[in-house]
């Protein structure tokens, strides 16, 4: 399979091609991307600007009819996108066709928000008149990841389009075949230079970031890479919306039911082989509950079954690139020269297949201190730290100590209690007995996070302030200011 550039409506192919590779079966090559460069990113940005010359002048409820036709057609190839990306992404089949309907909801989510948002405000009285427009603000880079590569190209994709504003998308190296071919698809119902795609390496983010006609950058990703496209963004002084990396915290008080708890947290752990920002990436019990807390977690981390993505037997796929593997291993090791116990559970389905991808048991570790690394930092893969506390107070505090502050839960009987305890969290946003959103949830609340897990919101209503400008027009009815 070769998947090529889309720039200005047209697939351009290169002189490179990045030879692609299943991360559960390396030795299966699965397609080839060209790779782009400075020289692509500044053809795509100008197809782009160019076509926002009149893509912003096309009525709202052509722009929303547009994105719907969009969604229709993502709903469409569901199965054939699903199955590409989890070829290359290692995520399970199953969990990658959830996350494209979830995509598809994302887009007509946004349909419903936009009517209400751009509707023009206008004020009057005896002195003048007043009007305070949302304005699209031109050429948009999206980057995305590659751990649920669909849906967060969706959330970026929808609201900038329905606003106004033209796109050009760099996705993962790690992700990027997919993604290309269902934009590509996607591309032709818009006109040419709406959505533009240029895959690459670090030159082609660089000369995507500090383009001066890219007015603002949407980034979801790692922390570093968001820090050094601030600084490639501070030259032409553009705008940046991140969604960055967490440390959830997970809180279990006292009163909670741990029969009912412990499966929905394993599932907040380890869904993706732990490889989702807002995964729980700590977990805080009582001390009084400690052993039987673990017993429990170990009883059912040790039902996964860890084979490849795309075998139906398989409960828990491997992780994703070279990278994440070498950093989980690193923890480990450190870990075996602490005091630390870690346990490794889960069955291997295909062990013979075992060093042939990037495969890892899920590991549990208990008696962790506060101050580790598995505590502080975030490990993005299968590998969970346990601690115990002994007070509100203190568990508020430990939650608290880190830079990261995306998601985190509470798990309690009491809900009263458990909402004054997620007052107190520092994140962009908290979860009270559940790991996931609930539908609602998932429609109506912002998504981002506090600290250095990011900058702006995505979903809600609120996406659309991430992608407008605000023009206020004022009349004088002909008063005398002196």
């Amino acid at each position: 399979m070769e998947t090529n550039l889309l720039i200005g409506g047209k697939e351009i192919k290169t002189d490179q091609y990045l030879e692609v590779s299943d991360p559960g079966r390396l030795d299966d090559v699965i397609g080839y991307v060209a790779q782009g460069n400075p020289q692509h990113v500044d053809d795509a940005v100008g197809a782009a600007h160019k076509a926002y010359q009149s893509w912003r002048k096309v009525p709202l409820e052509d722009r929303i009819a547009l994105v719907l036709k969009a969604a229709d057609l993502l709903e469409k190839e569901s199965a054939l996108i699903a199955e590409v990306i989890s070829k290359q992404n290692g995520i399970l089949l199953n969990t990658t066709r959830a996350e494209v309907n979830m995509a598809v909801s994302v887009m007509r989510n946004s349909m419903q928000f936009a009517e209400n948002f751009f509707k023009p405000v206008e004020l009057e009285d005896e002195t003048g008149w007043v009007s305070i427009e949302k304005k699209p603000m031109g050429v948009i880079a999206g980057i995305v990841p590659w751990n649920a590569p669909i849906v967060l190209t969706m959330q970026k994709l929808a609201p900038i389009l329905i606003a106004g504003n033209t796109i050009v998308f760099k996705p993962s190296p790690f992700a990027s075949i997919g993604i290309t071919l269902i934009l590509q698809k996607i591309g032709e119902i818009f006109p040419p230079g709406v959505i533009n795609v240029v895959n690459g390496d670090g030159d082609v983010g660089e000369a995507l970031t500090t383009h001066p006609l890219v007015r603002k950058i949407s980034f979801t990703g790692g922390g570093p890479t968001a820090k050094s496209i601030m600084k490639s963004a501070a030259n032409t002084l553009k705008g940046v919306h991140f969604e960055l990396g967490g440390n959830d915290p997970a809180i279990v008080l006292e009163d909670a039911n741990l029969e009912t708890v412990v499966p929905n947290i394993v599932n907040g752990v380890f869904r993706r082989s732990g490889q989702f920002c807002y995964a729980i990436k700590r977990i805080y019990i009582p001390s009084s509950m400690y052993n039987h807390f673990y017993d429990l977690l170990c009883e059912h981390v040790d039902q996964y079954k860890i084979g490849h993505q795309m075998n139906p037997q398989a409960t828990f796929g491997p992780v994703n690139n070279k990278n994440q593997y070498n950093n989980v291993k690193r923890l480990i090791e450190n870990l075996r020269n602490s005091k630390a116990e870690m346990v490794e559970l889960g069955e291997k389905l295909e062990p013979g297949n075992w060093d042939n991808g990037y495969y890892l048991n899920p590991i549990v570790v208990r008696n962790m201190k506060s101050d580790q690394e598995l505590v502080t930092g975030e490990q993005f893969g299968p590998i969970i730290p346990l601690v115990s506390y002994q007070s509100e107070e203190e568990v508020i505090e430990m939650a608290n100590a880190t830079e990261y502050g995306l998601g985190s839960s509470i798990w309690a009987t009491d809900t009263d209690r458990a909402l004054r305890i997620a007052k107190e969290i520092e994140s962009g946003m908290t979860l009270i007995n559940t790991a996931f959103q609930t539908q609602l949830g998932f429609k109506h609340m912002p998504f981002g996070g506090v600290k250095e897990s990011g900058i702006g919101r995505e979903n809600s209503q609120m996406v659309f302030d991430e992608y407008v400008e605000t023009h206020a027009i004022n009349i004088n009815k002909g008063m005398n200011w002196k």
